[in-house]
């Protein structure tokens, strides 16, 4: 289900699920499957558009973007905060209603950007086709999922679709999307209350990496970071930008646990390691020589932090095959077991590899 607090650009809905389709990802028939809440945003063509006139303006007045992924995240989330965005319910009710509200939009936007190029008439002619394709697919999310809650017992999964450090509350800001993508959103996002939550699994790579620009403490702008960076195929999955790379910063992992409350964690890509004689772990940050219990909020004071490591052994050993925690070197069962006694939080899973059978489960 995409929930209330998700926009959608609908020709990209349909386009992502087409490609996966003919790339045989066991998406037939999704059509029956996914579910849209009547309240999500919905992103236009000129959003998008937008976003990249306004990181073409950050670029020649501040010298610097954001580096965002010009989807038109930020627009549509600003139309939204100033209360004229329009959601799918709009879409699916007065046709005529909603064509009025929407060229005013389009056109408080031309006002502000006057080289947006707008196809106001082509944009509301692609939207009314897709309105018989949604329309099936379309609950009140709210509804749904007190059902599904109160019902008959049922497993239900809540994926987050940004890392903590991008939310727009906690996140390195600006450097940030545009919502709520630590746990609250599981409330805010979908509409469920907070005694529903149960479980909250934290996904965490054996390092740290980071898309585009932004305050990055254990950078390791070297050959170790290419080293993390070509081993673990480290892309933007929407903009195809090299990720930066460095070691494993436990002082953002435990920011992470005090906000959204792990109750065990998910490492993955443990396997990239397996080539590094030593291994280091940012445990601590420094400011003007004195350790900060906390990370710091303006983006110019992360730039200076100064990290504390700890050095820990490597394995040099080849991990890829390991299907148990006893099956893994013995340097590597220490990583884990240090990353574990730090957080005082249990790891549950340990990625090896791609598939799914490289990913050992300890309890």
């Amino acid at each position: 289900m995409s929930g209330n607090g998700v926009v959608i650009h609908l020709p990209g809905l349909f386009e992502e699920a087409e490609k996966n389709m003919s790339r045989g990802k066991g998406l037939e028939g999704w059509e029956k499957r996914l579910i849209i809440s009547d309240r999500a945003h919905i992103v236009f063509d000129f959003h998008q558009a937008v976003d990249g006139v306004q990181e073409q303006q950050r670029q020649q007045q501040v010298g610097k973007n954001l580096g965002t992924t010009k989807k038109g995240i930020g627009p549509v989330y600003s139309a939204k905060a100033a209360r004229s965005g329009l959601r799918i319910c709009d879409l699916l009710a007065d046709f005529q209603e909603f064509s009025e509200r929407f060229k005013v939009l389009a056109l408080q936007y031309k006002a502000m950007y006057p080289t947006l190029e707008l196809d106001i008439d082509g944009e509301l002619e692609m939207l009314k086709a897709y309105v018989e394709r949604i329309k099936p697919m379309v609950r009140d999310g709210v509804y749904f999922m007190h059902k599904a809650l109160h019902g008959p017992a049922k497993k239900i999964l809540v994926e987050g679709a940004n890392a903590a450090l991008l939310d727009i509350d906690f996140g390195t800001y600006p450097f940030v999307t545009s919502s709520n993508c630590t746990v609250g959103g599981v409330c805010t996002g979908l509409g469920m209350p907070p005694q529903n939550v149960g479980e909250v699994y934290g996904v965490v790579k054996a390092y740290t990496t980071r898309v585009g620009i932004g305050a990055f403490p254990t950078e390791q702008d070297n050959e170790i970071g290419e080293l993390l960076q070509t081993r673990g195929k480290e892309v933007g999955v929407t903009t195809g930008r090299k990720r930066r790379c460095g070691w494993l910063d436990l002082v953002l992992v435990k920011y992470a646990h005090m906000i959204n409350g792990f109750t065990a964690l998910a490492l993955t890509k443990l396997d990239i390691l397996d080539v590094f004689p030593e291994i280091k772990v940012g445990v601590a940050y420094k400011v003007d020589n004195e350790l900060i219990p906390h990370v710091p909020a303006n983006q110019e004071v992360l730039q200076k932090v100064e990290v504390q490591y700890e050095m820990l052994p490597g394995w040099n050993t080849d991990t890829s095959a390991a299907r148990t925690f006893e099956e893994l070197p013995e340097n590597a069962q220490k990583y884990v077991h240090y990353i574990e006694e730090h957080l005082q939080v249990p790891v549950k899973w340990i990625g090896v590899g791609k598939s799914r059978e490289s990913m050992i489960q300890l309890f």
